[in-house]
């Protein structure tokens, strides 16, 4: 084990190992829209795809301190490329560290900490 005993739910690691590609690439994907079109508003439809995504990286981050600075958008409130960015990129961050809590050298091989 490392860093004090940390250990998630083996639950979290495996929506982690599925969300985790999903999310890099929808933060991809909406950091090249925003370069062409910052101020251009995602549908509703959009809103939904992204927020149903963030759910599920929230139910991974449970728990963790940076919970508190991530938020879903209103779907009523039609964000615009450049918001989505911003708020990927806050989610982002969150799996990073996440990662880096949870996961690691055991002494054999690389693993995350669950129990």
């Amino acid at each position: 084990m490392k860093k004090d005993e940390l250990i998630i739910r083996v639950q979290q690691a495996e929506l982690y190992e599925v969300t985790k590609p999903l999310l890099q690439s929808m933060y991809e994907e909406f950091k090249e829209l925003s370069k062409k079109k910052p101020e251009a508003a995602l549908s509703k439809g959009k809103v939904k795809i992204v927020n149903r995504l963030l759910e599920r990286v929230r139910e991974v981050l449970a728990g963790e301190a940076s919970m508190d600075f991530l938020d879903l958008f209103d779907e009523d409130d039609i964000p615009q490329n450049s918001d989505v960015v911003l708020m990927l990129s806050q989610y982002v961050a969150g799996m990073v560290a996440f990662r880096e809590k949870y996961y690691g050298y055991n002494g054999i091989e690389s693993v995350w900490f669950t129990g």
